[in-house]
């Protein structure tokens, strides 16, 4: 089994990332593999509302990290997605990428998937809440833990003092493997539901 992690932050190896690693390491303690996809910093078109990625070959029009990446997340057993704070909320590169990410539609159903949030001082449970629509509406089940999965530091060093947050990252990593193997166990026995067809309404005056 493996997880794909997107990493929000332009800092390639800033707080986000150690946070991802330290999930990372949990996860590969019980043989599940992370791959971490570097986003932030890059050059994310945002969407267009133009619709054609949502006819075949159901891709977007904008030639980037979003194609790709869609591909390994729907080949994945997990997803996670961290992301810095910026002015409150998902740093805008990052949004940017996961709104044309997950319009499409993803493969991410009954699959296990968490979400990081860094900041130096406020705006983490927003932020948080923000990551957590994208997974939530994607169907994937979001792994429990003992607090939100909030990282507090402006620099790798500040964040060591965080011990709580950096606990708290390695009891998501070791949920979401041991949610991952239950899963794929329960699989065996049990048929996913129907997937029904959507009733879209548009409420207008």
């Amino acid at each position: 089994m493996n997880v794909i992690a997107f990493n929000g932050s332009p800092h390639r190896e800033g707080v986000v990332y150690h946070g991802l690693l330290a999930m990372g390491e949990e996860l590969e303690k019980e043989g599940i593999g992370l791959q971490i996809v570097q986003v932030g910093g890059e050059l994310i078109h945002g969407c267009i509302d133009c619709g054609k990625c949502r006819r075949p070959p159901f891709a977007c029009v904008f030639d980037d990290l979003v194609n790709p990446c869609r591909e390994k997340m729907n080949a994945a057993d997990g997803v996670i997605l961290g992301s810095p704070v910026y002015y409150g909320g998902v740093a805008g590169t990052f949004k940017s990428f996961l709104d044309r990410l997950f319009f499409p539609g993803v493969k991410l159903r009954y699959k296990a998937a968490a979400v990081v949030a860094s900041l130096r001082r406020s705006g983490g449970i927003s932020t948080f809440h923000q990551l957590n629509n994208y997974l939530n509406l994607a169907q994937a089940v979001i792994v429990p833990s003992v607090y939100w999965e909030v990282i507090h530091g402006n620099n790798p060093k500040e964040l060591e003092e965080d011990r709580e947050g950096l606990q708290i990252m390695r009891i998501t990593g070791r949920n979401m493997a041991w949610l991952m193997k239950t899963m794929a166990a329960g699989r065996k026995e049990t048929a996913l539901p129907e997937e029904p067809v959507r009733e879209r309404t548009n409420f207008i005056r």
